[in-house]
């Protein structure tokens, strides 16, 4: 493998190898408090223990109103940023840097009563849902509660932040023009909600606090998904890890004949016209496929979920060439309901005793 155990520079951050470990919420394992708990200390630990070279922490949400259920981890008040500290001291014992994920769900939040940069109605976890509009005044407390989250994030020890600008969830919807349909400034320009965040950012933590953005390939077309990923960089983003956009209101593609998914495809076109670092995620299931991505696409780091979570030790056995499991697709994901009932994971250790 040429280039998956290759260093490289975030900022100034030194990454040892191009294997990311991608946010993943982990449902149940806080209360509605979101402060964090033993278990979620423990999953991090393994997860760094197994040889990435970056953990990025599943979305934490930055406001309490703005959560995807009752058991999200939280970063919306001072009194949760011990908490975060033992995930980062946890992270950092073994030498790997870790970013948390900011996030606000808008109308994918799982409250009674959610919000979106303009009214709709869509389809949320199977059901029809409306979202009314934000004011100009609910707007502005967000993009500060996203400010305040960076601000505990670096307090927490965290190495950067990633905002959370895909998956439907709120930052998605003010840049697909087919959600947000508001006829004034943040209308006008879908990707200024989040700009004003980032300048907010940088304004409040030191210079080298990293900074990235998890951005929608096709928002709602890719030629949308390249103008923003220019904006941001122009903006001075520090990486770009791309993924699916809000869904419903999108035009995926890939040519017939790309061996990869159109998340890669995306990713792969995106950085052939930015100079920041790229990642990219889609169906990634043994090392040998994540090094000819790197190496065909020219993308800087692949994101190994489902992997890591089937076998933490996902990279370690990677580079010392031994099995590293695979997931096995549930239609319900087991792991999420019991790690220790997780087929992918039964198979890979009773492959490896």
């Amino acid at each position: 493998m040429n280039k998956l155990f290759n260093s490289m520079k975030i900022r100034n951050l030194e990454v040892k190898n191009r294997i990311a470990v991608p946010p993943m919420v982990i449902y149940n394992r806080t209360d509605d408090t979101g402060y964090v708990t033993d278990i979620q200390v423990e999953h991090y630990r393994k997860i760094a223990q197994g040889g990435p070279g970056l953990i990025i922490q599943e979305a934490t949400c930055v406001e309490k109103d703005g959560r995807l259920c009752d058991s999200q981890i939280g970063i919306w008040e001072d009194g949760q940023i011990e908490g975060l500290k033992r995930i980062t001291n946890a992270v950092h014992e073994t030498g790997t840097p870790i970013f948390v994920q900011i996030h606000h769900g808008g109308v994918f939040g799982f409250m009674e009563e959610t919000v979106c940069p303009s009214d709709i109605q869509c389809m949320v976890k199977g059901t029809m849902k409306k979202s009314r509009a934000l004011t100009g005044l609910e707007l502005h407390r967000i993009q500060n509660s996203f400010a305040d989250a960076a601000e505990r994030a670096y307090k927490a020890g965290y190495d950067g932040v990633e905002l959370h600008g895909c998956h439907n969830y709120l930052i998605s919807q003010f840049l697909n023009s087919r959600v947000n349909v508001r006829n004034d400034e943040y209308g006008n320009n879908p990707a200024l909600f989040a700009l004003e965040i980032i300048r907010e950012i940088r304004k409040r933590t030191p210079d080298s606090f990293v900074v990235g953005m998890r951005l929608g390939a096709f928002e709602p077309t890719l030629a949308d998904g390249i103008d923003h990923a220019l904006i941001f960089q122009a903006e001075g983003i520090d990486f770009l890890n791309i993924s699916f956009g809000f869904m419903q209101l999108s035009d995926p593609f890939k040519p017939d004949s790309y061996p990869f998914t159109d998340l890669i495809y995306g990713a792969q076109e995106i950085r052939k016209q930015v100079s920041v670092p790229v990642f990219t995620v889609g169906e990634i299931i043994s090392p040998e496929q994540a090094d000819e991505i790197l190496t065909a696409t020219g993308v800087d780091m692949v994101d190994i979920g489902r992997g890591t979570l089937v076998n933490p030790n996902w990279a370690n056995d990677a580079r010392n060439g031994k099995d590293t499991g695979a997931c096995l697709h549930c239609k319900i994901c087991m792991w999420r309901i019991n790690p220790e009932k997780c087929p992918g994971r039964i198979r890979y250790e009773r492959n490896n005793k």
